[in-house]
């Protein structure tokens, strides 16, 4: 298999990661069209209880395997990278089936005690089979990652969001007809079929790359570990328990993510209950801020997440070799480029509130919530590559206790702001944006201290007077200018003016150089 290097590698996710997310807004504008945003708000109900489970089986596991594997094949022992495949395996399948039938017997008093919807069940029921899927999944995009070969996962998560998409929408509009809450589980049962798809996509990887290493001539035969001595453990023991020393804090660290997700979708609606608002609305409105305005925010944050996967194997193995300059240079980077490329759709989404929400979802009911978040967008897309870093350094607990005080703040903040009738939604929207930016801070001084990494002040200021002229051109442009054709194209026309305002203005200041540009493979081969 062929090794990429950090730059190629986040490139090859980063390229996955954007179709995915366009692809990914296909549900997020039609759902609401077929189902409403009521129906979306029951999809969203159940999806954090899905995300507590799967962060339990697989929250570390497959970052231990990927670090592990990295680590072999630094030391040219592919044999030992398989086994470290199997014991992940043979532990995240044996969590998977576990919390499989623990979901489906505690079906009922999810839907009827902890939630405020019952209709919440049926959905509930449709994201069981999810589990144990992507219990293997997530251990075979680990394999691939440690190998630093990001296209088997690349492929399997483009193939898998075609596929989702097509049947979250065919399955909801067969079950309409039966009511809101059977097409809510329609669309969780295509996203059921999208996963196996994409499970299926890494199992042929893995084979063919099996098939390829077979056919490799002896000369290059690995170097094998040596046997274990009498006394000692044996090696899948030893693997295990390596894997669960690294899988431990980081499943613990993301345990507080995901019930932090968890306990804010059921918080919400009982403060929103509170406050004098009907279920129905209430779920509606939770709908419109988790299925519309969240999944837009994060869009932009494609590059951050992929940089993040890119870094922990990348990060591992400079840290293995104790050379910090290289551990400088790759976080550096990847806070930069998370920075630069984040701010631009930071302003889009500011100006442009309005119109963006009129074209996507059919009106402009959530422009408010979406114009009061995208500021604070920006430090969501730091954050990934932040987090990434504490956890390629061998630092998770720091990593957890940070994600731990900006989780019990913003539980408090939903509960003190969300239950209050003059807030409503836009407590829980508030606690958001506090959550983040302290998460963030947090991380960032974690990070600072650890490896002493010099602050560059200087790349933060220029950003944010590059991302406020831009913001002020593309407002005066549609605004003033007069433009031809309908809203969308006159939308269209001036966030791309804003767009080369902004690329403009990096070029001018040294946000982006030449330097990074021919990083770009199509312009690497012109060259």
């Amino acid at each position: 298999m062929k090794k990429q290097s950090f730059i190629q590698g986040t490139l090859i996710l980063l390229a996955a990661g954007i179709i995915n997310r366009m692809l990914g807004f296909i549900p997020r504008i039609a759902l609401p069209r077929v189902m409403g945003a009521e129906g979306v708000g029951l999809y969203q109900l159940a999806y954090p209880f899905f995300i507590v489970l799967v962060t339990v089986i697989t929250g570390g596991i497959p970052l231990a395997i990927a670090k592990m594997v990295a680590e072999a094949e630094g030391e040219n022992q592919t044999d030992k990278s398989r086994r470290i495949l199997h014991t992940g395996l043979a532990l995240s399948t044996a969590l998977g089936l576990l919390f499989t039938l623990a979901a489906y017997f505690a079906a009922p008093w999810v839907a009827n005690v902890i939630l405020t919807d019952k209709r919440v069940y049926y959905t509930f029921v449709s994201m069981i089979p999810m589990i144990s899927i992507v219990a293997v999944s997530a251990v075979y995009r680990g394999y691939f990652q440690g190998k630093q070969n990001m296209i088997p996962s690349a492929l399997s998560s483009v193939l898998e969001s075609v596929i989702r998409i097509f049947f979250m929408l065919w399955f909801a509009w067969l079950l309409l007809p039966k009511g809101i809450a059977f097409a809510a589980a329609g669309a969780m049962l295509g996203v059921t079929v999208g996963e196996l798809a994409g499970m299926l996509v890494l199992l042929w990887q893995y084979a063919y790359s099996l098939k390829k290493d077979k056919a490799a001539p002896a000369s290059s035969a690995v170097v094998q570990p040596d046997a274990p001595s009498a006394g000692e453990e044996p090696s899948g023991k030893r693997l295990l328990r390596r894997m669960l020393r690294i899988a431990v804090p980081v499943t613990a660290g993301r345990l507080v993510g995901s019930f932090s997700y968890l306990l804010e979708s059921i918080i919400t609606a009982r403060s929103l209950a509170l406050a004098g608002i009907a279920a129905a609305a209430a779920t509606a409105q939770y709908g419109s801020l988790q299925g519309m305005v969240i999944p837009l925010l994060l869009l932009p944050g494609v590059l951050s997440s992929s940089l993040a996967v890119s870094l922990v194997p990348s990060l591992s193995e400079a840290a293995a070799r104790q050379d910090m300059p290289t551990i400088h240079k790759r976080l550096q980077q990847a806070l930069r480029l998370a920075m630069v490329t984040g701010a631009p759709f930071v302003a889009v989404m500011y100006i442009f509130a309005v119109p963006l929400c009129t074209i996507l979802y059919g009106n402009a009911d959530t422009a408010p919530m979406l114009r009061l978040m995208a500021p604070f967008a920006l430090f969501l897309y730091i954050q990934s590559p932040l987090q990434a870093a504490l956890q390629a350094m061998d630092r998770p607990g720091r990593a957890l206790l940070n994600t731990l005080i900006g989780a019990v703040i913003k539980i408090l903040l939903i509960l003190l702001l969300a239950s209050r009738p003059e807030f409503g939604i836009y407590g829980a929207i508030i606690a958001i944006i506090v959550n983040s930016v302290l998460v963030t801070l947090l991380h960032g001084y974690s990070v600072v201290r650890l490896i002493k990494l010099s602050v560059r002040v200087s790349d933060p200021i220029k950003t944010v007077a590059a991302l406020v002229i831009m913001a002020a051109g593309m407002s005066y442009i549609y605004t003033s200018v007069p433009l031809p054709g309908a809203d969308w194209l006159k939308f269209l026309i001036s966030a791309i003016c804003g767009m080369a305002i902004y690329l403009g203005l990096c070029l001018l200041t040294g946000l982006i150089s030449a330097r990074d540009l021919e990083h770009l493979p199509f312009l690497k081969r012109r060259r």
